[in-house]
């Protein structure tokens, strides 16, 4: 997964360093889906947004009201 390319929270490097290191086993969208369902409370897709017949964004909640969104082809 490539490392975190905005960041619209503001994190320390600290902070993003270690969800850097948190996401990067996640290469597949089922790594996604299950990271999110291991966590407590567990963690759905919320939004599915088409870019074009081959991309697409995956929103799922994070923390704090925030989201993290995956690019995915």
């Amino acid at each position: 997964m490539a490392p975190l390319t905005h960041d619209r929270r503001g994190l320390s490097q600290d902070q993003r360093d270690a969800l850097e290191r948190e996401l990067a086993p996640l290469t597949l969208l089922q790594d996604v889906v299950r990271w999110g369902f291991s966590d407590t409370p567990p963690r759905d897709v919320t939004e599915v947004v088409v870019q074009d017949e081959f991309t697409h964004d995956v929103v799922v909640p994070w923390k704090d009201g925030s989201y993290l969104v995956f690019d995915t082809t």
